[in-house]
């Protein structure tokens, strides 16, 4: 028998013990079970350690008591008498346990212990000072304990209630009460600091992207579902992409969860299901997730090798029938289910729970059923199943509906589950019964914390061979049978103390840690449902792709990794020069202009200047001698521009020199390829030809009035003392003109300073320099200039840089994708330019009348829709765009092609109308333009003379315009005194006509709305409407004219189901029966009746107030 049994039977069979009674230190059990608490864990060994000490004063400053064993290792006490600390010396004492000589250990030892340190009284051991806590000791961590364990001077004096000090005539009793736990998993207590999960589980886990541990717990489990997981690897995915494809995405988590040793992120999954950012952010019902995942790789499946796997899965049948008592009739229905909601209120555990699902309801007294040809009958109602899915998913109602608090309550009562469970007794007699009905627990899913938040973790034992595993976000570690079951029943700590020593207990309280799913599978299907994984059950094309993917990320890692040893050179020649229209001799880093695109080279920091030159020459084909390599730099006044060759005679230069030396730092190295002309007498003894003394290299820049360009036509050599105008032979010469065409110049100073420059000066004068940018054009006749200015074109370069340091580049698109004819485009305009501009050019490119276009602007971050442009206001294309504060690029208007004028729509509101008639049907859509000053009545009136009424005596020919409900539950009816104008934006208006049957309701009736969901309510389809409920009519009756209100065939209606939805209940669906009388419900405002049918419109929408899942991909 262990200690700890021992000390439970003592403490449990003597009668409670007065907390304050002094015990003494020489009682063992006793004081270890007043000053040890039971942290849950079974002692592997107890033992108790007294050190006697005397002469205290004259103690070394540090001291370790000889060695005992504990538990399989060597433990002493490490005593420092005067104190281990920065308190001043003499002040405390410090005092430790410490493991004995852990070198000698095995690698990666650790040992869990109990410990209580205890100084005492040699001759009495009820006078005692103590302490206690538990640790891991570990080689990093190897004493722990107390550094002000007590004040030296309390020890020394005799303290209140006793009659001698603890250390008296300097000697003292210093004890250890050690208890070694055993650690069945391992990882008790483990600080996680370096842990391997895949080195020490084999699995990994999966990194939380803000909320998303409720959807990592279902995604491991539905990974160790292996069945599962090799249906999802069948569906082909060859060709799709993993942000737009929930099966290829999900096959790439499962994928990298079998091959990698890290967490795996789930950032493209979530992509793949449509959803943004903030959706990662919102706990979502793991019931509902679960669903509609299915629901989507189910039709993924379709027509492949994986089709109908989910159902094989995750599908079993069930019954709901009523069978009268004294009269043989039965009225049943067969559904099938793809998981069980079972209560946990009030239900001790699983068997429980599953008793209560099937209980026999009797329906007796007032309560009698309706029974078809035998009338009022007493009857049995209740489920039964016909059959059990392989995999058995359970969702325990942890969350309920309060109505006293009239809220969503978290439900933490013990509710107890076992590993094994047979469902045999819960099955109708015919069910097959060839197999047993056992089911092993497979899964726990377990939400820790409350109604508004907390955390998912799951509880997985992976196959029968495996231990169970915790699966904590990016974190798995191995867990105890206890830690599965006991630990996630909920309800109060159980601790078998009496209630005098509760205080001890190290947590004492309510749990809210506590299973919401379970996940059982069937014992005879084991094989089937996890059969052994092999190296071929993962698709080849899979493998490939994603083997590629890890090399890519491997070597841009290196390339990181190396960054340092590396800079980049980007070279400008003559060429990209040539097609560069903008400042300087290529645009780097400009606010509203992407920069040019350069040949790059990326360079070892440590490569010499020759071994890079010839790089270069052999890229662009030139031999060595007849290029030299100008270092840009950035001018004082915001230019970048050649400034010096590098020199060509120091053989151990390299390029983080030239960089650090040249160019001031920059992190990129910028240059111009200098390709001198061939001289005429190539001289031997030098490795280039030399310019002449005084030489500047200018650059030059045309600008043409008639294409209205700007473009780079190369450099010239010029003398310092030549003149300006001495320039204008060489370029006429270039660009091939008459000789003598006169020639205007400017020099390219800075952005918003072009100057005109004097031709009579000399360069020197003029302070042109090396890399300097002189821009010309062909002198013009006055009444050119005033043409161009009339056509709005710019007739001097002054006027095309301004435009220059102005443009921005825009990016058209339609705002609906339903407009033909309505592409992409970019144009460049100047921020000074007006709307007005811009609706002419965007007018011309799409061939359309500038009056007939609207624009509206976009969130710089989603490129959605922001607002409409009034055209009235005629804004500069920079208030247009601005502020954009991330300096996009470029940016984005979105533009309509309208049939009226703009003029017009800006008095004018737009509607459109899609009308529903007579039978709740979606028919067809209706747009006006009306005065913004018109009524909804005035709408009505125009819609009546584009509708057909019906002709069936059904309806009135009124027309009722309304808006939807935001949970799509009900309509919002208009009075029809409304002005369009006030009604907000975005609206979907819908119209109808109204029956005359409500028209003619009269006191007695009631009038309710009716609305469309699919299986659950928050998924709605269709339009609400509104219908008349008569007094004492059987449901049967009710739905005969439900079913003429809505004009649906007889085929189609029979699969319909009926639910009341009250807001009460929660807005649980509570299903009718033909017998019902919903007359007599008492109907709250926000009461309705649903239609439980598929969706065949396409259009489900979904309540804001309670937002459903979607997945997209």
């Amino acid at each position: 028998m262990s200690d700890m049994e021992t000390l439970d039977e003592k403490v449990n069979g003597a009668p409670p013990m007065d907390i304050d009674e002094p015990v003494s230190v020489r009682d063992h059990d006793a004081f270890a079970a007043k000053h040890m608490p039971d942290l849950g864990h079974d002692v592997k060994e107890f033992k108790v350690f007294t050190w006697k000490l005397t002469t205290w004063k004259k103690l070394e400053k540090k001291l370790t008591s000889p060695e005992f064993e504990c538990g399989g290792h060597r433990w002493r006490i490490l005593l420092f008498p005067f104190g281990n600390s920065n308190a001043p010396p003499n002040d405390t004492v410090s005092v430790y346990l410490d493991y004995a000589d852990p070198k000698r250990a095995p690698e990666g030892w650790h040992a869990c212990a109990q410990f209580a340190l205890v100084i005492s009284n040699p001759h009495d051991p009820t006078i005692y000072t103590v302490s206690h806590a538990h640790h891991r000791f570990i080689a990093e961590e190897c004493d722990w304990g107390f550094t002000r364990f007590s004040e030296l001077r309390k020890l020394f004096t005799v303290q209140e209630g006793h009659s001698r000090p603890t250390i008296e005539d300097e000697c003292a009793d210093v004890s250890v009460f050690v208890r070694v736990l055993e650690d069945p998993t391992g990882v008790l207590w483990h600080n996680f600091v370096n842990y391997d999960s895949k080195k020490e589980t084999g699995f990994v886990g999966l990194k939380n992207q803000g909320a998303t541990c409720y959807m990592n717990s279902l995604l491991q489990s539905f990974f160790c579902t292996r069945y599962f997981r090799k249906a999802v690897y069948e569906i082909p995915t060859e060709e799709e992409r993993p942000t737009e494809s929930v099966a290829l995405a999900l096959q790439r988590v499962f994928y990298h969860l079998q091959t990698s040793d890290q967490p795996v992120g789930t950032t493209e999954l979530t992509k793949s299901f449509g959803w943004t950012s903030l959706d990662s952010f919102l706990q979502h019902d793991v019931q509902e997730f679960n669903r509609v995942l299915q629901d989507k790789l189910e039709s993924k499946m379709k027509g492949t090798t994986a089709e109908g796997a989910i159902a094989k899965l995750f599908v079993g049948k069930m019954k709901s029938y009523i069978k009268c008592v004294n009269v043989d009739f039965e009225s049943s229905r067969i559904e099938e289910f793809n998981d069980l909601q079972l209560n946990v209120k009030g239900m001790k555990g699983l068997y429980e729970s599953f008793r209560d699902y099937v209980a026999v309801e009797t329906l007796d007294g007032e309560n009698k059923y309706q029974a078809e040809g035998y009338g009022l009958q007493d009857a049995k109602k209740g489920i039964t199943f016909l059959s059990f899915p392989p995999v058995l998913h359970l969702q325990l109602k942890r969350f309920e509906y309060d109505v006293q608090r009239d809220a969503m309550v978290k439900i933490n009562d013990r509710h107890e589950f076992p590993f094994e469970i047979d469902l045999g007794e819960f099955l109708e007699d015919t069910a097959d019964r060839s197999k047993p009905w056992v089911y092993k627990l497979h899964g726990v899913l377990v939400h820790s914390g409350d109604l508004h938040g907390g955390h998912y973790f799951a509880c997985i034992k992976p196959d029968a061979a495996s231990r169970w595993l915790k699966f904590d976000d990016d974190r798995v570690t191995p867990v105890t049978d206890r830690e599965v079951l006991e630990e996630n029943y909920g309800g109060e700590v159980l601790s078998g103390l009496p209630p005098a020593l509760q205080r001890n207990q190290v947590r004492s309280m309510k749990r809210f840690s506590n299973a919401y799913m379970l996940v059982y599978i069937r014992e005879a299907l084991m094989d089937e449902v996890l059969p052994p994984f092999k190296e071929e059950d993962t698709p080849a094309h899979l493998k490939r792709r994603l083997d590629e993917e890890r090399l890519q990320v491997e070597a841009k890692r290196r390339e990181r990794e190396e960054q340092h040893l590396f800079l980049t050179a980007k070279v400008i020649t003559d060429e990209t020069f040539s097609h560069h229209e903008g400042f300087d001799l290529a645009t780097f880093d400009e606010k509203n202009w992407p920069p040019s695109e350069l040949p790059t080279f990326r360079v070892l920091k440590t490569e010499t200047y020759s071994v890079f030159k010839a790089r270069v020459a052999q890229h662009f084909n030139y031999p060595e001698s007849q290029i030299r390599l100008w270092v840009l730099v950035n001018r004082q006044n915001k230019t970048v521009r050649p400034d010096t060759h590098i020199p060509e005679n120091e053989p151990t230069l390299t390029v983080d020199v030239i960089r650090n030396n040249m160019a001031a730092r920059q992190t990129d190295l910028r240059l111009y390829l200098d390709v001198i002309p061939e001289p005429s007498k190539p001289s031997s003894h030098s490795i280039q030809p030399e310019l002449p003394q005084g030489t500047i290299m200018v650059f030059l820049k045309h600008f043409d009035t008639s294409k209205q360009t700007l473009h780079g036509v190369g450099k010239c050599y010029a003398q310092r003392n030549a003149k300006i105008s001495d320039l204008v032979p060489t370029i006429n010469e270039r660009m091939r003109w008459t000789p003598g065409t006169p020639l205007k110049l400017y020099e390219e100073i800075k952005p918003g300073m072009i100057e005109l420059m004097k031709p009579k000066l000399t360069f020197s004068q003029s302070e042109i320099q090396d890399g300097d940018v002189i821009c010309f054009q062909v002198d013009l006749a006055e009444k050119e200039i005033h043409d161009l200015e009339i056509q709005g074109l710019y007739s001097n370069p002054i006027q095309f840089y301004d435009f220059l340091q102005n443009r921005v580049m825009i990016v058209f698109r339609a705002k609906y994708d339903t407009e033909h004819d309505a592409p992409e485009f970019s144009l460049i305009l100047s921020k000074k330019q007006t709307y007005d501009t811009m609706a002419i050019k965007v007018a011309e490119y799409l061939r359309h009348d500038p009056i007939k276009l609207r624009f509206t602007t976009t969130h710089a971050a989603n490129g959605s829709p922001k607002a409409t442009l009034k055209r009235s206001l005629n804004q500069s294309i920079a208030e247009i765009i601005s502020p954009t504060y991330a300096n996009p690029t470029t940016t984005v208007i979105l533009y309509e092609k309208l049939d009226v004028s703009i003029v017009e729509l800006e008095t004018k509101r737009s509607l459109k109308v899609i009308w529903t008639g007579i039978h709740n049907k979606e028919e067809t859509t209706h747009t006006f333009l009306l005065p913004k000053t018109s009524m909804v009545h005035e709408l009505a009136d125009h819609l009546s003379k584009q509708v057909s009424m019906s002709t069936n005596g059904q309806g009135s020919g009124k027309i009722r315009v309304f808006e939807v409900s935001k949970d799509g539950k009900t309509q919002k009816e208009f009075t029809g005194s409304e002005m369009i104008g006030n009604i907000p934006d975005p609206v979907e208006l819908y119209a109808e006509e109204i029956p005359w049957e409500e028209l003619d309701a009269d006191d007695a009736d009631k009038v309710i709305s009716v609305f469309h969901f699919s299986k659950e309510v928050q998924r709605t389809h269709g339009v609400p409407f509104k219908f008349v409920v008569k007094p004492g009519e059987r449901f049967a009756d009710t739905k005969k004219r439900l079913q003429a209100r809505i004009g649906v065939s007889d085929k189609d209606f029979a699969r319909f189901r009926f639910a009341l939805i009250q807001a009460v209940t929660f807005k649980q669906p509570s299903y009718i029966e033909d017998d019902d009388n919903i007359y007599e419900h008492k109907f709250a405002p926000e009461d309705v009746l649903g239609l439980d049918h598929v969706d065949k419109s396409g259009k489900t929408r979904t309540g804001t107030g309670e937002k459903a899942i979607v997945i997209r991909g």
